[in-house]
């Protein structure tokens, strides 16, 4: 019996469920562990309050005097609720986070006189090692000198007991060495062009402000369970394992009763998310067994980026207590779906205007309008970097697995809508007549939020979809960092509402055009050139591949063909000009996301080869043997008559050597090209190897696996089967 295997099964169906006590009503908790407005009333100055309340809002800097106020009281509201410890908490690009936990405990130089200090030097700044860091580049493996920097637009919060103080983090010559950087300097380039657009339709407002709703897919399985699977531990996905008979083809698992265990994970996770002001509102059954989803209100960008990052680190921890663990691998389970991270994006004015929801009015309708197609022209025009944006090797195994995005992008925006824009078309160029004024904004403008009352229902299958009051970017995948994508999306839409208004203001200026006769006609035109990007239908049929490939849509299937539009001139030029990323970034970036993929592809391949050889061929050899005895036993008893009778055992046996052979050549082969791709020189090359030449070696070998695990006794088979992974509650 394969001990192991079944000592899990065992632990699991014996599991206890975990008693949740509710801490209070969540409006009561929301933000107890956060430095937020009311904490800041109570523990600042008025000085230093409206120095941080300035820094947040206008981006001024602030004062070290001030700065030293604000850590004194922030160290005491810490101190008050139980923190011994400070950390600046950071995301490099590694894709997860990190923290250098520092005591507010010192002592005098001969030990005595002991106190908390925290001072404004260790809250605005810290100096961590950056030696290990990926840097693509940007420093030298021995210069170790990088820079956490505090960002006090993301409020410090306590988790456990320790005080994390949201930073970005840079080098010693000043490139980001994080997700956050870029994203800070996306948003305000955003901010600055939308603003100014936006005033065409209000003078007043004086800030535009991105806002995002994630909302997070995720598996959870056994703890137990999951530490049987080598591939999951180390991989966070399963690299072999034949489907269960059941799946989830009954489609019994969406939306159904959430089971207990669960239920009291998602209420713990919920206390925990209320402590650190992370708005979470829904939970639910996902499509696949075992699959869930959460997700909050939207929030602004770089606090729900934040938020998502703090999340994934809480829910793991959370896991911990409930003997859970939490899969946020695109693609952990061959044969059902896998999870996504849909970003949920729009614009929110000073004045309180969503610039993505229609108004009552022709004119908020118009600016609804602008904001609109002027994003889906600047999706249109920077697709390829949208889809780098997304790429991963977790998220290549699910975009276009029929129940996510495929890997072109293109914009639904629902059949009412695209009425609209066909109707906007045929505005006259140049001025308009008095009659064509009245049209326009009685039949066409004036209507679009009844049209919108009755939106076609959102596609399933697009990548950026229009969902009534903002765009869904479904493509992002379930482990991603929100910041790449939102950095893309916000600087595209920064650059392109940039241009609108230049386009625009010529029209006023050189043409004598009334404001919205120039709205118009530019808005005409970008509807004619983006017609390619629009799709409604079935993003998983063949016919739309020939249809996006006439389009001249990019269909990048992999990792290393789509990141290379991240260092095409056309980006280049795009983040410079924003002052998002200057070029050196923008290079590190793409060497660090090609390296990860070769590692990751390099790791899958080693543990495959490891489990095939040491856990399935070996068992496989020993139900083999135990076949073998009892054909020699059949000839004995038989004699000649023996062949007829052990037909079926020796065609088994057959079999299983096949299956064997096939493993260990494939095994063989694997590895070799494994050690070619090991010699090439660049990070480019090594990444295109381990795509085309290692990784087709990954379904041939499962294939083998796959095979022996339907041959082999149950009782002998060391790995633990899908239909225990997905089904043991």
């Amino acid at each position: 019996m394969s001990t192991f295997r079944f000592q899990s099964i065992k632990e699991t169906a014996n599991r206890r469920t975990v008693e949740v006590k509710e801490l209070d009503k969540k409006s009561v908790i929301f933000g107890s562990n956060v430095f937020n407005d009311k904490a800041m009333r109570q523990f600042l100055t008025p000085e230093a309050y409206k120095a941080v309340q300035s820094a947040v809002q206008h981006g001024t800097k602030i004062d070290r005097k001030l700065a030293d106020y604000i850590a004194m009281g922030m160290k005491e509201w810490a101190l008050s609720k139980g923190v011994t410890h400070y950390t600046h908490w950071f995301q490099p690009l590694t894709g997860a986070t990190a923290e250098k936990h520092d005591a507010f405990f010192e002592t005098s130089f001969d030990g005595s006189d002991p106190v908390e200090k925290f001072g404004g030097s260790q809250l605005v700044q810290q100096e961590p090692d950056a030696s290990s860091f990926p840097n693509g580049g940007i420093r030298n493996t021995f210069e170790a000198r990088g820079y956490t920097a505090w960002d006090p637009t993301s409020p410090a919060f306590i988790f456990g007991t320790t005080l994390c103080i949201p930073t970005v983090f840079v080098s010693y010559t000043g490139e980001a060495l994080d997700n956050k950087a870029p994203l800070l300097r996306a948003l305000s380039a955003i901010d600055e062009a939308a603003t100014e657009v936006a005033k065409y339709f209000d003078k007043n407002v004086k800030k535009v402000t991105p806002t995002l709703g994630w909302e997070q897919e995720y598996f959870l399985i056994d703890s137990a369970l999951a530490a049987s699977r080598p591939d999951i531990t180390l991989t966070g996905r399963t690299l072999l394992g034949h489907a269960s008979a059941k799946g989830q083809q009954l489609e019994d698992h969406y939306f159904g009763s959430i089971p207990t265990r669960v239920l009291n994970y998602m209420r713990d996770l919920e206390n925990e998310c209320m402590l650190l002001g992370i708005p979470v509102k829904t939970r639910h059954n996902e499509v696949a067994p075992n699959q869930f989803e959460l997700a909050p209100i939207f929030e602004e960008t770089n606090l729900a980026v934040d938020h998502n990052s703090l999340l994934m680190d809480v829910m793991q921890k959370v896991a911990e207590r409930h003997f859970f663990k939490v899969l946020f691998h695109e693609k952990p389970f061959k044969g059902v779906n896998g999870s996504g991270k849909h970003n949920n994006w729009s614009m929110a004015t000073d004045t309180g205007i969503n610039l993505l929801a229609p108004g009552k009015t022709p004119m908020s309708n118009l600016q609804f309008l602008t904001f609109f197609i002027n994003t889906i022209k600047a999706v249109y025009t920077y697709e390829e970097l949208m889809r780098a944006s997304i790429a991963s090797a977790s998220n290549d195994h699910r975009l276009g697995a029929n129940e996510a995005p495929p890997a072109i992008i293109s914009v639904f925006i629902g059949q009412q809508l695209t009425k609209v824009l066909e109707n906007l078309q045929k505005v006259t160029d140049g001025k308009l007549s008095p009659e064509e004024k009245t049209d326009l904004k009685l039949n066409v403008v004036g209507k679009i939020p009844d049209v919108l009352l009755d939106n076609t229902d959102r596609n399933r299958t697009s990548p950026f979809a229009f969902t009534g009051n903002k765009f869904e970017f479904r493509a992002v995948g379930s482990s991603a960092n929100c910041a790449v994508s939102m950095t893309t999306l916000n600087s595209i839409v920064a650059k392109q509402l940039k241009d609108f208004k230049n386009e625009v203001d010529a029209l006023i200026e050189k043409k004598g055009l009334k404001k919205d006769e120039a709205i118009f006609n530019v808005l005409r035109e970008y509807i004619k050139q983006t017609k390619a990007i629009l799709f409604e239908g079935d993003g998983y049929s063949d016919d739309w591949q020939k249809e996006a490939a006439k389009r001249k849509l990019s269909n990048f299937k992999t990792t290393p063909e789509a990141l290379k539009a991240k260092v095409s001139k056309k980006a280049m030029d795009l983040f410079e000009e924003l002052g998002v990323m200057n070029h050196v970034e923008v290079e590190a970036r793409y060497e660090i996301e090609l390296e990860e993929y070769t590692k990751k592809i390099q790791i899958e391949g080693r543990v495959l080869g490891d489990i095939a050889r040491n856990h399935v061929i070996p068992t496989a050899i020993r139900y083999q043997n135990t076949l073998i005895e009892n054909v020699k036993g059949l000839k004995e008893i038989f004699g000649k008559d023996f062949e007829k009778i052990a037909k079926e055992q020796i065609i088994l046996i057959k079999e299983i050597s096949g299956h064997i052979e096939g493993i260990n050549s494939n095994v063989d082969a694997m590895t070799e090209e494994r050690k070619k791709a090991n010699n090439l020189t660049s990070a480019e090359k090594m990444a295109a190897a381990y795509c085309d030449k290692v990784k087709p070696y990954f379904d041939v070998i499962r294939e083998h696996c796959d095979k022996l695990e339907l041959l082999v006794d149950d009782e002998i088979w060391t790995l633990t089967k899908y239909r225990e992974l997905l089904f043991t509650r």
